[in-house]
């Protein structure tokens, strides 16, 4: 197996056809789900995860819509996803806010130990956590190849996601 990392990210049921489901997240579902069944190095999955509390969070007063409480059917992966991540004992991240920093040491950790040939992203959504953990990885490893398959990432809006996928071309994270 290569030393190639697939980070999937956040694409739980919430974010397909749940709370803040989109047409778009849902017309990548099959594609990611084959992505990540066939994908050649080590496949990872975030979750976006939040308590009962989140009304109460930052995040919860700028986006008054709960989703992603750990534990509900909103909180797990699409269930086609989630059979890949059984299937292939997948890492996982709970991620309480946008990026994961312990992704992101993780990964260093990995490189550390053995370098890395590339990381690609995909996932839901491209201009909050997508655009975040593309840009956190690359802060830490900038000199590993980080990119992010476009087809297979969702924003909040079409031109939301064409507006990260700008900031991403910018910092040096290549838009497949």
């Amino acid at each position: 197996m290569a030393n190639r990392y697939l980070i999937v990210i956040d694409m739980q049921n919430d974010f397909v056809d749940g709370a803040l489901g989109t047409p778009e997240a849902a017309s990548i579902a099959d594609a990611v789900v084959e992505k990540a069944r066939a994908f050649d190095g080590e496949v990872v999955f975030t979750y976006d995860t939040h308590g009962q509390d989140y009304l109460d969070t930052q995040e919860g007063a700028n986006l008054p819509v709960p989703h992603c409480i750990k534990g509900t059917r909103g909180w797990e992966l699409i269930p086609a996803l989630d059979t890949v991540r059984r299937e292939r004992e997948a890492r996982s991240f709970e991620k309480p806010t946008f990026g994961s920093t312990e992704l992101a040491r993780w990964l260093a950790a990995q490189n550390e130990a053995d370098p890395i040939e590339s990381i690609e992203l995909v996932g839901v959504c491209t201009d909050i956590c997508v655009v975040s953990n593309a840009l956190l990885i690359k802060a830490v490893l900038p000199e590993v190849p980080v990119s992010v398959d476009a087809a297979l990432c969702a924003g909040v809006t079409p031109a939301a996601h064409d507006a990260a996928l700008a900031t991403m071309r910018s910092c040096q994270v290549a838009v497949k």
